[in-house]
């Protein structure tokens, strides 16, 4: 099952009976589940999550946006928030089973059929982005409604991806894009002077040089008599809620101004709310598998992956041929990819961190991407050796179809270790940057992360090579029995220079 989730913003915050409206149409859509409605009427603005397979996640969004352009009528519309439109901006983000690819597919399907249906001009942003000027939201909304209305038809950069060449007269245009999640999220301070919430939110936003992941804006709050710096936070991982927070009290303090509280709207992942607590409680060998929810709605193992390591040692151990050495390949790969994630937070985690260990930050995303990467080919090199299985049991009557599967098979197995042997040499890539710059008390972590992706190279190198034997296209062969040949020449010489970096290192500090 793919899911994904929308969380469309709509130009209306204070009229609870148009609200409950849209939610309603979003809430009668078969097959989508309504999480969350959450409006605040100085922003004058509500913020709609809800979830479910494509298909009807754009059914649901189609009949909110219908709902929406009916009620709301932006020549009326004032509120301190940014906007261009009364289905404001429509975010598709992908969850479980589904990736980006497909939320940008879905972002261009739904904006299509908004813009032909209703008449409302849409732009898409971020990943769904048709051209580098329209990724970040704030500069498709430049302008706003008022200022749009003079430029679409006019102005050859307001020329929307689809709809009209015109904005819609009451509903003005739309954004529609796909990202990741994100998170809304606002601090409160005890003053009414709004150049403050200025102030602050320009030194905590990202274009401005605050951190790297948060959008930041001053906001009035008038029936509160108070200012609000009002963030979304686009990578929590990277520029977490606490990091936000503690800088916006920093700087409020500079001003001789109180915080007096935070909102998040809308929904938020476990995870962002863990890393704060971890911060502000000072947990020691915290481990998110102590949280009881999370172990309670953990879904059973049921591919490779999702095993535990007793069940994976298990398997490798029966007389089954799969899991084999290529998917054996794959896991060592993963762990030596996640032996650098580790090497490099604790490095960074660490009150005096060392000189250039700023690099480390890209260490781990690059270590991340590499660990998921190999534990997916822990499965893709089982299910090429099935595949090659199944196409050895076709009847030997169907010559032709029989030697054409093998074949194909065949290939797609040798495909496996090979991309396996590729991210095991980039792991040993990154292996220099970490072992240059990790902690040197976590050098030892650093060398077996070198000896395991070193053997998960050897490894998957073997199981190419052994794949290419029974292929008839011999070009395909011989162009990669010299890619193999060059890989593990890299990964040795790789191996060696790093572990002289270590050994360096480990020198001058005896």
């Amino acid at each position: 099952m793919k899911l994904v989730e929308c969380v469309p913003n709509f130009s209306e915050g204070r009229r609870q009976d148009a609200i409950r409206s849209i939610a309603d149409a979003i809430r009668s859509t078969p097959g989508v589940t309504l999480l969350d409605v959450e409006s605040n009427p100085d922003h004058n603005r509500s913020v709609i999550s809800f979830v479910g397979e494509p298909g009807p996640v754009k059914e649901a969004a189609l009949a909110a946006a219908a709902r929406a352009i009916d009620l709301i009528d932006l020549n009326n519309h004032k509120g301190e928030h940014p906007r261009m439109g009364a289905v404001d901006v429509v975010p598709f983000v992908p969850l479980s089973g589904s990736t980006m690819e497909d939320c940008v597919a879905l972002a261009r399907d739904f904006g299509r059929e908004l813009g032909a249906r209703y008449r409302v001009p849409v732009f898409l942003y971020e990943e769904a982005a048709t051209v580098p000027d329209r990724r970040n939201l704030a500069d498709v909304r430049a302008g706003e409604f008022e200022g749009l209305r003079d430029k679409i038809g006019k102005d050859p950069a307001k020329k929307p991806d689809f709809g009209p060449e015109m904005i819609h007269p009451t509903a003005g245009a739309t954004a529609v894009g796909a990202r990741e999640i994100l998170i809304a999220y606002n601090v409160d301070l005890g003053t009414s002077d709004l150049a403050i919430a200025k102030k602050i939110a320009h030194e905590l936003r990202s274009k401005d040089g605050g951190l790297a992941f948060v959008k930041a804006l001053g906001f009035e709050l008038k029936q509160r008599r108070l200012v609000q710096v009002s963030m979304n936070m686009t990578d929590y991982h990277r520029s977490q809620l606490f990091k936000a927070y503690e800088l916006v009290k920093l700087f409020a303090d500079r001003y001789g101004v109180p915080v007096v509280g935070s909102e998040i709207v809308g929904l938020t992942p476990m995870d962002a709310l863990v890393d704060s607590a971890e911060f502000y409680l000072r947990l020691e060998n915290f481990n998110r598998d102590q949280i009881l929810e999370k172990r309670l709605f953990a879904p059973s193992p049921t591919g490779l992956t999702d095993m535990s390591l007793t069940t994976f040692s298990e398997q490798v151990a029966s007389k089954k041929a799969v899991p084999g050495g290529g998917s054996v390949a794959a896991y060592m790969g993963a762990l030596a990819a996640g032996l650098l994630c580790m090497v490099s937070r604790i490095t960074l985690g660490k009150k005096e961190v060392p000189a250039g260990a700023e690099r480390l930050e890209e260490a781990v995303k690059r270590g991340e991407e590499l660990r998921a990467r190999l534990l997916k080919l822990v499965a893709d090199d089982a299910e090429a050796f099935n595949a090659v299985m199944k196409a050895f049991k076709i009847p030997k009557e169907q010559a032709e179809t029989r030697k054409r599967a093998i074949q194909e098979a065949t290939t797609k197995a040798a495909e496996a270790p090979l991309a396996t042997l590729d991210s095991s040499v980039q792991t040993l890539r990154l292996s220099e940057e970490v072992a240059k710059y990790g902690s040197k008390n976590a050098l030892s972590d650093v060398s077996t992360s070198i000896a395991a992706a070193k053997a998960a190279a050897e490894g998957a190198a073997s199981n190419v090579l052994v794949n290419l034997d029974a292929l008839d296209d011999r070009q395909f062969a011989e162009k990669t029995v010299r890619r193999v040949g060059e890989l593990r020449n890299e990964a040795s010489l790789l191996e060696q220079r790093v572990r002289g970096v270590i050994a360096s290192r480990l020198q001058k500090t005896g």
